[in-house]
């Protein structure tokens, strides 16, 4: 299981960006995700170290803004933990549902 995409945070954050359509502001995440900036940073920090999130810093009237968007690897990496997850459960259920009867 990977643990950079199973810890709570992150795992929320990916499936925040790849549900959407391209960057998302990183207010929209903070609030979305209802994080604390500093908490969001350390998390983006941890996925854009890994690969798994663009981030895109830049100036809107006056003010500074950043966009986050996951690259493929971090799709391919958030499907992977996804598909071991439908794995695990679905094991579970087929024993389950053998002790049932």
């Amino acid at each position: 299981m990977n643990k950079l995409v199973h810890e709570q945070s992150r795992l929320r954050l990916l499936t925040m960006l790849a549900s959407g359509t391209g960057p998302i502001p990183f207010t929209q995440i903070r609030d979305g995700l209802a994080m604390t900036a500093g908490n969001l940073s350390i998390q983006l920090k941890t996925l854009e170290e890994a690969g798994y999130i663009r981030t895109e810093k830049y100036f809107a009237d006056n003010k500074p803004r950043t966009d986050v968007s996951i690259t493929s690897e971090g799709e391919k990496a958030l499907m992977d933990y996804l598909d071991e997850l439908e794995e695990l459960v679905s094991g579970l259920k087929t024993i389950k549902g053998a002790d049932r009867k």
